[in-house]
């Protein structure tokens, strides 16, 4: 078997929690199980891999309880609450991970490093809440917690409101060199989770922890580039990408270069709550990355390595 390129895996939030499901523990597990299927195979045809993931409603539920428990317990700060669950969720993948591959008789023990990310404490983003977090709200429980709690709510449509959060853009993994050398040794990591805790320098000196959520597709792409990756393979729920969806003239796409990829970007094809951080994502580690072999592909969960050997998804090339 030939040792290939790094390939950082992206995981949507369906490699952990599917639609129609409650998503308890035990339906978390299944999934990662199957999850981890996937992604041994790609191990099995000689993919290294750095695993990343989501945390959309994982992040929610655990809002959810918060509120709950008001008045019994202290809440948890959101840049703690991402901790958490990037542990819990880690710790799952991981495990999945582990067992998946000793059934294929691999003892290696895959790893869950709770990582953080630094962001500009002056980005923009942090005047301009955008990121949905947590459970859909009423318009009065949405003026009771923009009141007593401070949050930033948007209507998301006509009386249903949710939560927004600041999403700055990711500039460093803190832990990168710890990751690289582990990588280099051989080791298979669960990192980035959620995007990451996001950190910033206060008084330009101290890492402390901020209110917000970092774009998962964007930590990944940034990890991808500051790894020397070779590939950056964003697992989703859509067999490739397609312009004009929904409408009828809509179409799906094999390939798209960069600069295909900015022009369709810039007249709203992929917006920024579906396909556009993803697209943006591949985008921003093509420009970025080192390795003269570097390629994106979006492509389905369910057949990763069909996407790796393109017979399905979507790739994203230089030129």
């Amino acid at each position: 078997m030939t040792r290939k390129g790094l390939t950082v895996v992206a995981l949507g939030g369906n490699a952990i929690s599917r639609e129609n499901e409650e998503g308890n523990v035990a339906q978390q597990f299944a999934n990662s199980a199957a999850t981890a299927k996937q992604l041994a195979d790609l191990i099995g045809q000689g993919f290294p891999l750095v695993i990343t993931h989501g945390n959309g409603p994982q992040i929610g539920n655990f809002l959810l309880r918060n509120e709950a428990g008001a008045g019994l317990i202290y809440p948890l700060p959101m840049e703690v609450a991402v901790a958490h669950v990037q542990g819990g969720m880690g710790f799952m993948i991981a495990q999945a991970m582990t067992n998946e591959l000793a059934r294929r008789g691999d003892p290696k023990i895959v790893t869950a490093i709770v990582t953080t990310v630094l962001v500009d404490e002056h980005d923009p983003a942090f005047q301009n809440p955008t990121k949905p977090v947590g459970r859909v709200m009423n318009q009065q429980d949405a003026v009771k917690f923009s009141g007593e709690e401070g949050w930033s709510v948007k209507e998301i449509s006509p009386g249903k409101f949710r939560r927004v959060v600041p999403s700055p853009a990711p500039t460093q993994i803190m832990e990168i060199d710890m990751i690289r050398r582990a990588v280099q040794a051989g080791d298979l990591l669960v990192v980035c989770g959620g995007g990451g805790v996001p950190v910033i320098r206060k008084n330009g000196r101290d890492l402390c922890g901020t209110r917000a959520v970092i774009d998962k597709d964007l930590a990944s792409a940034l990890l991808a580039a500051q790894l020397g990756a070779e590939t950056l393979l964003i697992l989703t729920a859509v067999d490739r990408i397609c312009i004009d969806f929904g409408k009828p003239t809509q179409h799906s796409l094999e390939t798209m270069s960069i600069a295909e990829a900015e022009s369709h970007l810039n007249t709203g094809q992929f917006p920024a709550g579906s396909m556009g951080p993803k697209v943006q994502g591949a985008v921003n580690f093509l420009k970025s990355a080192n390795n003269p072999h570097a390629r994106a592909i979006i492509g389905p969960l369910d057949r990763a390595a069909d996407a790796m050997s393109g017979k399905i998804g979507t790739a994203i090339t230089p030129s």
